[in-house]
């Protein structure tokens, strides 16, 4: 059993994403036909779908859209980790509504899009405490140099898990990795704070990696947050920029070669169904 925690499903006909312009590897319609078609094949028996940054005002249809996929015939889709803007006045209202619909388990804010004061702003660390007690995550996506920022917010709310998107995004083409495994080894120690294994072909050359360039960081975020705090995610379609799911999926059964059944089993699914109520 596989539970892909990072799924982005693209439907420019129906949502807008800014960023498109500036990927035209991704500037596509990526559909949930097409990686379920894929996925199961692979043995992904359940789906989270993760926010794409569309803009603003279609963040509730965005959810709305990836819940209504998930009612057609065996759909693997369990739920979303929406969007959310606590900078702003309306995340309140925001919250309460998204806390009444069971299909949302989470929120993203991607911090490395924005000038890093965001995320320093009263009203974000404001908002950000409010998750407390609602028992939704929140996943944390930025770059090596703002690890700093990401230990602010996990340390205002210690009841609530932080998910480091990426093995925390390592410049993995740019020889980063002095910098990066400093990080992990800082924000693994905090105890609410999870690891999500996904996503890292897209930071080495896209072309030509090898095993051997993901391996040291994937040993060292194992080493950091241990298997009882690290999900798998297929990132997909970012993986098809060096890959495929295919590829990333055989490229992480690899990446485990020597471990345990158990831990295997706790990357791949285990730890995922602890977190959230997946159905």
């Amino acid at each position: 059993m596989i539970i892909d925690t990072h799924l982005h499903l693209i439907y420019r006909d129906r949502l807008t994403y800014p960023w498109l312009q500036d990927e035209p590897g991704l500037d596509a319609d990526f559909t949930w036909e097409t990686y379920a078609r894929e996925a199961r094949r692979l043995g992904i028996s359940s789906v989270l779908h993760m926010e794409v940054d569309v803009v603003p005002a279609d963040i509730e249809a965005e959810t709305a859209m990836v819940q209504g996929l998930s009612r057609s015939p065996d759909s693997l889709l369990r739920g979303v980790i929406a969007s959310c803007r606590p900078e702003d006045p309306g995340f309140v209202a925001y919250l309460e509504a998204q806390r009444a619909n069971p299909f949302v388990k989470g929120f993203r804010r991607v911090l490395h899009v924005v000038p890093d004061d965001v995320s320093e702003g009263a009203l974000f660390r404001e908002n950000i405490k409010r998750l407390s007690g609602t028992g939704l995550t929140f996943d944390l996506c930025m770059f090596p140099h703002q690890i700093d920022k990401a230990k602010a917010l996990v340390d205002l709310a210690p009841d609530v898990t932080f998910i480091i998107d990426h093995c925390g995004v390592p410049d993995i083409k740019g020889h980063g990795y002095d910098t990066w495994k400093r990080g992990i080894t800082e924000i693994s120690k905090r105890g609410n704070v999870r690891v999500k294994i996904s996503g890292i072909p897209a930071y080495g050359d896209r072309e030509n990696w090898t095993l051997d360039d993901l391996k040291p960081y994937f040993d060292h975020t194992i080493g950091a947050f241990g298997f009882d705090r690290a999900i798998w995610g297929s990132d997909w379609p970012v993986c098809t920029l060096g890959g495929g799911l295919s590829t990333w999926v055989a490229t992480t059964q690899a990446l485990l070669h020597g471990c345990t059944m158990d831990e295997k089993d706790k990357l791949f699914a285990a730890n995922a169904k602890r977190l959230w109520p997946l159905g």
